[in-house]
C-alpha cells in the first residue's frame, strides 16, 4: 500500500499535463501511485497518461467514456486509489520539488492526522509567482493537530481540494464524494475541514497554481457559475444532518454571502442579463439559511443587507460608485505624483542656482543600496583623510541601516536628495546617477563602476538585445558624458571601458578601493566574521556567487548544492549568494534548510563574505577578479557556456585563461574537488598568472590614491602599487578539510577537468 494516492484529473490540458506529471513522478519522496483521469478529453490527454503509464509502473489511467467534470472525474480515481492519503492535483498545476517528503514528515511529526493543509503559491504565464497572501493560517504553532474550532480562521485560506492531504481511511468512512458542477470544491472542502477529528497545517509552498490566461473556469462566461447555488445546498444539508455541526452555520452563511459577492462583482463570469437572475437566486438562499451570530467586517455590512433584501439595482449602482471611486482615488494619486515632482524639480533647478558646496560629497552604490563597493571605501577613506569633508549616502529606506553614523543618509526623490545633487561638488557612484542630474561647472563626478569587465558593457551591447534589453544608449552617452574620472582596476578594464565608454573623463588606473579590506584585515577580525556566519571553526567555506543570466528569466542557481555538500563532508560549508539584481530563490517556507548550506544574499558586505570564506565556486562573475587577491582557490563553473556567449560574450575566453580549475557540468565540479585539483599546485599557478594580469593595483591603497587625487588634488606622490611578491593578504588559516573519499562520485572523464 503506498503512502500516497496523487489523483490527476484532465480535460484539456494537454499542453500542461507533461509539466504536471513530470514534478510528482520527479519527486524524492517515492511511495506513492498517481492516478490520471481522462475525463472525456478531446485533446491528447488521454495518450499523455497512457505514455506515462507505459515506462513507470506507479501510474494508473482512468479512461472515461464522456466529459463529466472535476467532480466525478476525482471521484473515479478515488475509487481506484490504495494509498494512505489522498492528494489532488489538478492537471495544469505542478508539485514543487520535495513536496511529498515535506508532507510525508509533516504528517509523521503531527501523529497521522484526517486533514493536512499546506500552501501553494500562484504561476503566473509570465513566469511570476505570488504566495498565498493567507499563508499566516498555516503557521505551525500551537498542538501539533486541532479540530476546526480550534484554528477557525482556517475557513480563509482559499477552500480547494488540492491544497490538502486527506487520510483515506476518514474520506470512506465519512463518505465524501464530490458533486458534478462548478465549484465542486465547496461541498468537499467545507464539510471536510468540520468533520475532521484532527487537522494540522503544513507552512511550506507544495502547489504551483497556474494562473492561465484563458480556458480555466475562472475566466469562463457560463450560466454555470448558477452551480454555486446547489453547491451551498449541499453544504446546509450536511450541517442539518449533523446536529453537532450547527455551531458553523454562522460561519457557512457568511462565507456563502461572500462567495456570492464575488461572482456577482466578477467580470466575465456571469452571461450578459443574467445578473438580476443571479442576485433573486442569492437573495433566496440569503432567506433560506440566514443564520445570525457571524462577525461580518463593516465593509461587508452593507452588501450582505443588500443581498437579504434583494435590493439587485441599489447593490450594481454602489458597486459601480465603488468601482468609480477606485478610478478617482488612483488618478488623484497619479496626479499627486506628478505634482510632487513638478515641485521637485521646480526646487532642483533653484539649488542649481545657489552655489556649490566646496566640502560636499554625495556617494550611491547600486542603484541606492546600501553602503557597498568602491564608493563605500573611497567614502570612508575621504572622511578619515581630507578635513572638513561632510559626505552623504544615497540609499532607499530599507538600506539606511548600512551607512556609518558619521554619513548623512539621503533618500531618493525628496528635496535633501535633489539639493544634494545640485549643490555637493563630489560626486561618486558606481553606477550612473539620476538620469536628470544636471552636472554643474565645479562638480567633480567618479565612476568607480563594480567589477572587471570579462561580460561585454556599455556600447558593446548595441548588437547584443538579450543583453542590452531596454537599454537606451543615447541616454547612456549622455550619463557618461558628465563624468571626471572612470576608476579602472587594470590595464585591461582601461581599454574596454574607454573603447565601451567613450568621452573625455580621465582615467585612474589605481586599483578597486573594495579591495583593500583583503590587505588591511587581521585574521582575528576574519574569525569573527565567519563566527557571525555560523561557521565552525574546523569547517572549510565554500562561497558560491554566479552572476545573472540576461537569456534567463528565471535564475534559479545550476547547482545542486544539497548534492555538493554531501559529496564534500561534514568538514564543508556553502555559503551561497544570489546576484543582487535577482532575489535569492528561497527553499519553500518552513521547509528546514540544508544545515551546510548557508544562504549568504542578504548580507550587506560580499567583502566580508569573501573573507570569511576557503574558496570560491563561480562562472562569469567579475567577483573572481576581486577573489583572486586573496590567494584563495578558484573554481569556475561554466555549465552554459555557449547559451551565455551567444547571449552576453566576453572579452576574453575565460576557459584558456582561467584563475583556478574550470568544470563544465556538475559531476565535473564534484570531480574537481574530490581529486583536490581545486587546490592543486597547477590551480595556484593559473591564480598566479591571473593576478599577475588583472590585479596590479589591489594592494590595499587604491583608496587612498584615489582620495588624495580626487578630493585633495594630488597628483605627485600618490602611494606606488606594492609589488604582488610583497603582498600580503589575509591568507587562508589552516582549515581546509579534505573531501571524503567515501561519496565520490565516479570521473567524469578520463582526463582532467580544464585547469588543473
Amino acid at each position: 500500500m503506498p503512502r500516497f494516492s496523487v489523483i490527476v484529473p484532465a480535460y484539456r490540458v494537454q499542453a500542461y499535463l507533461h509539466e504536471c506529471l513530470d514534478s510528482v513522478s520527479g519527486q524524492s519522496f517515492k511511495d506513492f501511485e498517481i492516478i490520471v483521469v481522462d475525463d472525456g478529453s478531446p485533446d491528447a490527454c488521454g495518450a499523455i497518461a497512457d505514455e506515462y503509464a507505459g515506462r513507470d509502473h506507479r501510474f494508473d489511467v482512468v479512461h472515461l467514456p464522456k466529459n463529466t467534470g472535476l467532480g466525478p472525474a476525482r471521484n473515479a480515481g478515488i475509487a481506484r486509489a490504495s494509498g494512505d492519503y489522498l492528494i489532488f492535483l489538478d492537471g495544469d498545476d505542478t508539485l514543487l520539488p520535495d513536496a511529498l517528503q515535506t508532507i510525508a514528515d509533516r504528517i509523521a511529526a503531527t501523529g497521522g492526522p484526517d486533514v493536512l493543509v499546506y500552501d501553494y503559491t500562484r504561476v503566473y504565464w509570465n513566469g511570476e509567482t505570488v504566495r498565498n497572501q493567507l499563508a499566516p493560517h498555516l503557521a505551525e504553532t500551537g498542538p501539533p493537530s486541532f479540530r476546526l474550532a480550534d484554528r477557525p480562521g482556517l475557513l480563509k485560506v482559499l477552500m480547494v481540494v488540492w491544497n490538502k492531504a486527506y487520510r483515506r481511511e476518514f474520506v470512506e468512512a465519512e463518505g465524501f464524494t464530490f458533486p458534478p458542477g462548478y465549484y465542486e470544491d465547496t461541498p468537499w472542502t467545507y464539510p471536510v475541514l468540520m468533520a475532521a477529528g484532527s487537522i494540522a497545517v503544513l507552512d511550506t509552498v507544495c502547489v504551483g497554481y497556474r494562473q492561465r490566461r484563458r480556458g480555466n473556469i475562472l475566466s469562463t462566461t457560463s450560466r454555470r457559475h448558477f452551480d454555486v447555488f446547489d453547491q451551498y445546498d449541499r453544504v446546509f444539508a450536511f450541517i442539518d444532518a449533523r446536529p453537532g455541526l450547527a455551531v458553523w452555520r454562522p460561519a457557512m452563511f457568511r462565507r456563502m454571502l461572500d462567495h456570492f459577492s464575488t461572482l456577482f462583482t466578477s467580470h466575465g463570469r456571469l452571461p450578459p442579463g443574467t445578473r438580476a437572475d443571479f442576485f433573486r437566486r442569492a437573495r433566496a438562499h440569503c432567506v433560506r439559511y440566514h443564520t445570525p451570530g457571524a462577525r461580518v467586517p463593516r465593509r461587508a455590512r452593507l452588501r450582505h443587507g443588500l443581498f437579504r433584501l434583494g435590493a439587485h439595482r441599489t447593490y450594481r449602482l454602489l458597486w459601480a460608485a465603488q468601482q468609480l471611486r477606485g478610478v478617482l482615488r488612483l488618478r488623484a494619486a497619479a496626479l499627486r505624483h506628478v505634482v510632487r515632482g513638478a515641485l521637485l524639480q521646480l526646487h532642483y533647478r533653484i539649488q542649481l542656482r545657489l552655489p556649490v558646496r566646496p566640502h560636499d560629497a554625495v556617494f550611491a552604490a547600486y542603484w541606492n543600496r546600501g553602503y557597498a563597493c568602491n564608493p563605500a571605501a573611497i567614502e570612508a577613506k575621504a572622511r578619515e583623510l581630507v578635513p572638513g569633508l561632510r559626505t552623504s549616502w544615497i540609499c532607499r529606506p530599507e538600506h539606511a541601516h548600512t551607512v556609518p553614523p558619521g554619513t548623512r543618509r539621503l533618500h531618493p526623490g525628496t528635496y535633501r536628495y535633489w539639493t544634494a545633487l545640485a549643490r555637493s561638488k563630489y560626486l561618486v557612484n558606481n553606477v550612473n546617477f539620476d538620469r536628470r542630474l544636471v552636472k554643474r561647472r565645479g562638480q567633480v563626478l567618479v565612476q568607480t563602476h563594480h567589477g572587471t569587465p570579462l561580460k561585454t558593457m556599455g556600447t558593446d551591447l548595441v548588437d547584443r538585445p538579450a543583453a542590452a534589453g531596454s537599454t537606451d544608449f543615447d541616454q547612456l552617452l549622455r550619463n557618461i558624458d558628465k563624468w571626471d574620472f572612470s576608476l579602472s582596476a587594470n590595464l585591461h578594464s582601461t581599454l574596454v571601458w574607454e573603447r565601451t565608454y567613450p568621452s573625455g573623463y580621465t582615467t585612474l588606473e589605481y586599483g578597486y578601493p573594495r579591495n583593500d579590506v583583503f590587505h588591511r584585515t587581521s585574521p582575528q577580525e576574519v574569525a569573527r566574521l565567519r563566527e557571525t556566519l555560523a561557521i565552525a571553526e574546523d569547517c572549510t567555506a565554500i562561497l558560491y556567487a554566479p552572476t545573472h543570466r540576461d537569456y534567463r528569466r528565471s535564475q534559479q542557481h545550476t547547482l545542486d548544492l544539497e548534492r555538493l555538500v554531501q559529496v564534500l563532508g561534514p568538514r564543508f560549508v556553502v555559503l551561497t549568494r544570489s546576484h543582487y539584481l535577482f532575489s535569492a530563490p528561497k527553499a519553500p517556507a518552513g521547509r528546514t534548510p540544508h544545515p551546510r548550506i548557508i544562504d549568504v544574499s542578504d548580507h550587506p558586505s560580499l567583502e566580508a563574505l569573501c573573507l570569511a570564506s576557503d574558496a570560491l565556486i563561480t562562472d562569469y562573475s567579475s567577483l573572481m577578479f576581486d577573489y583572486a587577491n586573496l590567494d584563495r582557490p578558484l573554481v569556475i563553473h561554466l555549465d552554459d557556456s555557449q547559451a551565455y556567449e551567444a547571449a552576453r560574450g566576453t572579452y576574453f575566453d575565460l576557459q584558456t585563461f582561467p584563475p583556478g580549475a574550470v568544470a563544465r557540468s556538475q559531476d565535473e565540479l564534484l570531480d574537481i574537488f574530490t581529486t583536490d585539483h581545486w587546490r592543486g599546485s597547477r590551480s595556484a599557478q593559473l591564480r598566479a598568472a591571473f593576478r599577475a594580469r588583472f590585479c596590479p593595483y589591489d594592494d590595499g591603497y587604491a583608496a587612498e590614491r584615489v582620495v588624495r587625487r580626487v578630493f585633495l588634488g594630488e597628483t605627485a606622490g600618490l602611494p606606488l602599487p606594492v609589488p604582488l611578491k610583497e603582498r600580503r593578504p589575509v591568507g587562508t588559516l589552516p582549515r581546509q578539510a579534505a573531501v571524503r573519499a567515501a561519496t565520490s562520485p565516479p570521473r567524469a572523464a578520463t582526463t582532467s577537468p580544464s585547469g588543473d
